[in-house]
């Protein structure tokens, strides 16, 4: 069963979606610890959480305190490390980028939900709500997908970017 030391969540500009599924998921009970960060692929200088992003997460009693994005860089990925982009675009983008990269998969893929993770950015503060309560549920079947490991036993000797 292929446990990973490192998780890192990736959407474009690393304020908003990749934060708060980094946060959700250090919420839940993983049976192998994990480092758990989030990155963009857009990160011209570090900035601050998006407000409406971080409002959200305070009104669901969740304080994500001095988060600055950062850019993902090669030196992210390795054998043990996970990268979860927030949608196929994310995904696709970074095997561009980085055509060597491993362990890179659709956060949804790996949850088997039908859907990607929504981008909030620009919308109402209503918007970031149902991103924010979308993620909830998508992170919880993560914690649990994690936990089992027989999606990564099954991907095993596969690589994602054949997928897209």
């Amino acid at each position: 069963m292929k446990k990973f030391d490192k998780i890192i969540f990736v959407a474009k500009s690393g304020n908003c979606r990749a934060p708060m599924a980094m946060e959700l998921l250090k919420e839940q009970k993983l049976d192998h610890p994990a480092q758990i960060e989030a990155r963009g692929i857009v990160v011209l200088f570090p900035e601050p959480l998006n407000q409406k992003a971080e409002a959200v997460m305070i009104g669901n009693g969740i304080k994500l305190e001095n988060y600055m994005t950062q850019q993902l860089l090669e030196e992210d990925f390795a054998e043990n490390t996970l990268i979860l982009a927030m949608d196929s675009n994310i995904r696709d983008k970074l095997f561009t980028m980085f055509p060597d990269a491993v362990n890179v998969y659709v956060l949804t893929d790996v949850t088997g939900d039908e859907l990607e993770i929504m981008d909030p950015y620009g919308g109402e503060l209503v918007t970031y709500g149902i991103c924010f309560e979308t993620l909830v549920r998508t992170i919880r079947k993560l914690a649990a997908v994690l936990n089992d490991g027989s999606f990564f036993e099954e991907e095993k000797g596969k690589v994602s970017r054949d997928e897209r």
